[in-house]
């Protein structure tokens, strides 16, 4: 891998190591671009919080001084990019945007990781076999690319589903297909990958090869350890290969 823009800082809450430590592997295994998208800050109502699972308000000036700093830093070296992973929230969306216009953002990539509004919708990665969460799922991921704020789709697959396989097929063809008519690359995670979790989810990207979506791949990279992952490459792209799956570069944002 040459490229990532999925990665994140201790902000989260479940990260470690510093953003420089993130670089200098970069660096060491001959990457070109690198963009930090860590989880975004989001304006909940009254004193709702989610310890351990991304950063506040106000931790977002710091963060964007971090990487814009390091930017700086190693401009003869590496592209450094500021982005954030956010959900589409729909009563806290608008306040979302209105907050980060303030931020010289590059980009912005969707992972949708929970339902409704967080504070009163599952995460979407709980067990089901409920039909209807997987429809909400794939409406509110629509909802979310109809923006048109984000890059590309992180994890498209993370909703963890054990019920039919046709009704799955059938929702998820909705999202690839709305992915596709809009141009939108869809992710294979390799955190996914490299700890066995229900994504990378087969099924999903059989339906991706046959819709002809872009595809690219990204670290999602919590932990320095998590960028240099060649067992989890190979995986990803016998996926890619047993799928036909349309492997593209993933797309640089224009900096700002």
């Amino acid at each position: 891998m040459k490229i990532n823009l999925h990665s994140h800082t201790t902000r989260c809450g479940h990260a470690t190591g510093t953003e420089k430590e993130f670089i200098e592997e970069a660096l060491r295994i001959g990457m070109t671009d690198f963009g930090f998208s860590d989880h975004t800050p989001m304006p909940f109502p009254g004193d709702f919080r989610t310890p351990g699972m991304r950063m506040d308000l106000c931790q977002m000036d710091d963060y964007a001084d971090t990487v814009l700093a390091l930017r700086k830093e190693y401009k003869d070296k590496i592209n450094i990019y500021l982005g954030l992973e956010a959900e589409f929230y729909p009563a806290l969306f608008s306040k979302l945007m209105d907050f980060l216009e303030g931020y010289p953002l590059d980009y912005l990539i969707l992972g949708q990781h929970c339902l409704k509004n967080q504070y009163d919708g599952p995460w979407c990665g709980e067990p089901t076999n409920d039909d209807s969460r997987v429809t909400e799922y794939v409406d509110q991921v629509i909802e979310g690319l109809s923006t048109g704020k984000f890059l590309y789709l992180a994890h498209p697959d993370l909703i963890n589903y054990s019920g039919d396989d046709l009704f799955y097929q059938k929702e998820m063809s909705r999202l690839c297909g709305y992915a596709y008519d809009k141009n939108i690359p869809l992710e294979i995670n390799l955190l996914g990958v490299g700890e066995n979790r229900n994504y990378p989810n087969p099924l999903f990207w059989e339906i991706a090869g046959k819709t002809g979506n872009d595809v690219v791949i990204a670290l999602d990279a919590h932990h320095v350890r998590m960028i240099d992952v060649p067992e989890a490459e190979k995986k990803a792209m016998e996926l890619v290969d047993r799928f036909r799956l349309k492997l593209i570069e993933t797309p640089l944002p224009k900096v700002k």
